[in-house]
């Protein structure tokens, strides 16, 4: 009949993006437009157990977001995916082997800035799941004249804490740009965030 077999999903991929351990696939050769996916983890200490993913069940999408479904944060975790198609069931396809504390990978924080007569004073909001809000992420504050590559670095801080600049002796256009850090078994970086400039102690 010229009926062309369905692959399984292909490329099942464990990965970390902005925060988030992401699992992603592709469909297989001669997946029909109506085929969903359904996706199950196991962890490592748990290995005879796959355990649903309530909101990566029957998904038409090609992602499921896994990280707050994962309880331990040190545990290695790997995931599965099975297409279905009307009443064709494929095998399930598994990723490799990934845990959250030593793979996250950071997104830039956004600097939120208040600029008072002789300070500013910097915070940084990160783009965070509120699963891992409680980690002791932090950020590094750089500080910079605009058209200048002499840059101020400023000690790291803790995500919650803010940065006070002493800008008494700042006359003007100076730029902030912060970057995401995160001690796992190495210390790991963002990009840094886009620069936010600001025009200080302008006279007229």
């Amino acid at each position: 009949s010229g009926h062309v077999p369905i692959l399984p999903p292909q490329n099942v991929t464990l990965m970390s993006k902005d925060f988030e351990m992401i699992l992603t696939w592709a469909p297989g050769e001669g997946s029909p437009p109506d085929v969903t996916y359904t996706v199950r983890y196991r962890s490592q200490d748990h290995m005879d157990k796959w355990k649903k993913v309530p909101h990566c069940k029957n998904i038409p999408r090609t992602s499921c977001i896994l990280t707050c479904v994962i309880r331990n944060r040190f545990v290695k975790v790997q995931a599965r995916v099975k297409a279905v198609s009307g009443q064709l069931q494929l095998p399930w396809v598994k990723s490799q082997f990934k845990d959250y504390y030593s793979e996250v990978e950071l997104a830039p924080p956004v600097l939120i800035l208040n600029v008072k007569k002789d300070s500013v004073h910097v915070n940084a909001s990160f783009p965070l799941p509120t699963c891992v809000e409680h980690l002791p992420w932090k950020y590094e504050l750089n500080r910079w004249e605009a058209g200048s590559e002499d840059k101020k670095k400023y000690e790291e801080k803790f995500r919650k804490d803010s940065v006070i600049i002493d800008t008494s002796a700042l006359r003007g256009n100076y730029c902030l740009s912060a970057r995401s850090l995160y001690e796992s078994f190495n210390l790991k970086y963002s990009e840094f965030s886009q620069p936010v400039c600001v025009l200080l102690n302008h006279k007229g």
